[in-house]
């Protein structure tokens, strides 16, 4: 029988006096946390599952003196809040009906019941969290071993039954697998053109959340194979998927920690007007927008200056131009963009007239203060004597 490891989280006095909240058996440590732990990895987030109804589970932890938001209470799940992080609880739950968009539940009572709703075996893993004796109803303990991501039951089914599986099943192969799964793989290419009925923002999450693991090159290059890339993102070809896997190296080479953005802006051709198509259709922040299309104005001189780059583009546009065009960043290694430091009143100061010509004076001085590597105030000085100087 399967246990899980002692681990900090697990011996946190919070969680248990929530446990004793809720009373003997109404409780289960379930999916990341448990799978995590597993692993030897860090927990981030915890999560419980219960055979409670959400309105039983709010009085309980409300009785314990355990403050509650019901923060997806016609879905079942109430987000108690603790020290040290809160933790979500979600009553047991079958599935009614699915479109492959949206699942219509109803609360259950059987702790299989709720598993066998859940996507992959290594995610269906519960913890008693007095004994830490692990539920295991799918052989997910074994997959996890194995390093094998397998859905649970039929994969064409449970991808019926939520489209957004295919991309959750490419996430978690790159982040744990090792064993590729024929029969999900063939499923995945299957029901590939079923994403485009997805909400563009659920999609847009999905993918970012693939881009940011440490390496997600191997897994995007076989999405391409099967053809489920170009449902998402028909902009993307052959050349911007190995783009991808070079600039993974250069961020390890230049220890640079992984970046969605950037890793997008690498899945995209340099064109300014197709980033921002891309980030429209995926419902991006105005800064992601800006980002992309920032990025995507890269060319092979941009590491003929670093500093200069970053000095009128911006740091974190610099850092990715030059990492996508082969560029070396170290420059801008620990560096601050400096404040230009010259204000149009001083030159009105030394008798130009404000307007048209000040504008001219000021960006000319700047240009050559950024050419000679941003030197001392006193050298912007001389820079100024000489323009004005150069006016008589």
């Amino acid at each position: 029988m399967a246990e899980l490891p002692q681990a900090e989280w697990t011996q946190r006095p919070e969680l248990a006096r929530l446990i004793a909240a809720l009373g003997p058996g109404n409780a289960r440590w379930v999916g990341g946390a448990v799978r995590d732990t597993l692993l030897g990895h860090e927990v981030a987030d915890i999560d419980a599952a219960t055979p409670l109804e959400p309105v039983e589970v709010i009085d309980r932890l409300d009785a314990a003196g355990i403050r509650t938001i019901p923060t997806g209470i016609d879905h079942g799940t109430v987000t108690a809040i603790i020290d040290g992080g809160n933790v979500e609880i979600t009553t047991l739950r079958h599935d009614v009906s699915t479109d492959g968009r949206r699942a219509t539940i109803a609360f259950a009572n059987d702790w299989k019941d709720d598993a066998a709703r859940r996507d992959f075996t290594i995610n269906a893993l519960y913890a008693d969290p007095l004994t830490l004796e692990i539920h295991d109803y799918f052989g997910g303990v074994d997959d996890l071993a194995a390093r094998r991501v397998r859905f649970i039951g039929d994969a064409r089914q449970r991808i019926r039954e939520d489209h957004l599986r295919i991309l959750r099943y490419f996430r978690f192969q790159a982040r744990f697998g090792a064993e590729l799964d024929a029969e999900a793989e063939e499923a995945c290419a299957e029901f590939a053109p079923m994403l485009k009925g997805l909400s563009r923002e659920r999609v847009g999450w999905e993918l970012q959340n693939l881009l940011c693991l440490p390496d997600p090159s191997a897994t995007v290059m076989r999405m391409r194979e099967l053809g489920v890339l170009q449902v998402i993102l028909p902009e993307t070809g052959r050349n911007e998927v190995d783009k991808l896997a070079q600039l993974v190296a250069a961020e390890k080479s230049h220890r640079i920690a992984p970046d969605a953005m950037r890793r997008l802006a690498a899945l995209l051709p340099a064109v300014p007007p197709v980033a921002e198509t891309v980030a429209a259709r995926l419902r991006l922040s105005r800064s992601q927008r800006d980002r992309l299309a920032c990025v995507a104005a890269r060319d092979m001189r941009d590491g003929d200056d670093p500093r200069g780059l970053a000095y009128g583009i911006g740091l974190s546009c610099a850092i990715d131009r030059l990492l996508l065009t082969g560029a070396d960043p170290s420059p801008l290694e620990n560096w601050d963009v400096p404040v230009f430091p010259l204000k149009g009143g001083e030159i009105v100061a030394r008798g130009v007239k404000a307007g048209p010509e000040v504008a001219r004076i000021l960006q000319g001085i700047e240009k050559r203060w950024v050419s000679e590597g941003f030197p001392v105030r006193t050298r912007v000085e001389e820079m100024l004597e000489e323009a004005i100087a150069s006016r008589a």
